[in-house]
């Protein structure tokens, strides 16, 4: 070989191997900021009930923190759902937690001093209203649980938000015209057709509580149609956060074999405050990205959490931390 095509075949060399590291410094980067010796200390994360998504997914990114953030401690706290989470995240009870965005709205709206202190950090998944009873009831819309025993979420959960205003939209009285029950997921599928003639969920699909009870008995789903889900957004206030959409035939296969259902979805938030700290927020936004796939193998609504629409946390404008990060992973 000549000199000059082995200057030519070392240049080659260099080059390949400078772009080779120019990757792996991406890749590093994407992962883990360069240079920055991880948080610590400890954080609480509200989540929701035992049985619910917003449980799983807390305890999922925890195990995600940890490989990030070895020193950090993550604190998980159980909730009765959205409307606690954010009390407890305004409060200063809890440093981070998920919430859906219309209790978000309701608590802001509420002219509370301490909600002005509240500040998104991604736009997660969509919950889907979920309107169950047993296979043989004649329930066959919202109007027919006139008269009827339904369970319509913890006091202080999203779930008794939503499931209040379509009672309302269908002209039920949730305190006078029904029996009103205070079950969540943890224990609405067992009363169910026994205690409960129906029971609310909103909720991530599938969820843990009701896949376990499809595995063993059935129910069946009650339809939230279009044109109630345009009386619900007449009533004002955060109910433009809710839109018409389908729980996908693939949430509970077994149940609903192969049909969608007509439903009310509204988009959960990962929030924290204002006073939270930027670098612990910026790593764990980071974390909440880079983490969907291995989240989402277990809860499979996580495996919609998204960068391109991470940054939109209306009602809330984003936290310093989190707009760092996004800043820096911009095309």
């Amino acid at each position: 070989m000549s000199t000059a095509l082995s200057r030519i075949s070392r240049r080659r060399a260099l080059q390949s191997g400078a772009v080779g590291l120019v990757t792996l410094g991406l890749l590093l980067w994407w992962v883990l900021p360069l240079g920055e010796d991880p948080p610590s200390g400890t954080i609480t994360f509200s989540t929701g009930t035992r049985a619910g998504v917003y449980q799983e997914y807390g305890e999922l990114l925890r195990e995600e923190l940890a490989k990030d953030m070895p020193q950090l401690k993550v604190r998980l706290l159980t909730s009765d759902g959205s409307q606690e989470n954010v009390q407890r995240v305004a409060t200063g009870r809890a440093d981070f937690t998920i919430a859906a965005a219309d209790a978000v709205d309701t608590f802001k709206v509420g002219g509370k001093p301490v909600a002005g202190r509240l500040r998104g950090v991604a736009r997660l998944y969509d919950d889907y209203v979920q309107l169950v009873v047993p296979p043989d009831s004649d329930i066959r819309s919202v109007a027919d649980l006139k008269g009827k025993r339904v369970a319509i979420g913890l006091p202080d959960s999203g779930v008794r938000l939503i499931a209040t205003r379509v009672l309302e939209a269908a002209g039920i009285d949730p305190v006078k015209d029904i029996t009103p029950r205070s079950d969540g997921i943890d224990t609405g599928p067992a009363r169910l057709g026994k205690e409960l003639d129906a029971f609310f969920w909103s909720s991530g699909v599938p969820t843990d509580g009701l896949e376990k009870i499809a595995e063993t008995s059935s129910f069946r789903f009650v339809p939230i149609d279009a044109g109630l889900v345009a009386k619900v957004h007449a009533q004002g206030d955060a109910a433009h956060f809710y839109r018409a959409t389908n729980m996908p035939e693939s949430a509970y296969p077994t149940v609903q074999n192969g049909s969608t259902v007509p439903t009310i979805a509204v988009s959960n938030l990962l929030i924290t405050r204002k006073d939270m700290d930027p670098r612990l927020t910026e790593w764990l936004t980071r974390t909440v990205i880079k983490s969907r796939d291995g989240i989402g193998a277990h809860v499979h609504s996580a495996q919609l959490v998204d960068l391109r629409t991470a940054i939109y946390t209306d009602p809330l404008g984003l936290h310093e931390g989190a707009r760092r990060y996004y800043r820096s992973v911009k095309p």
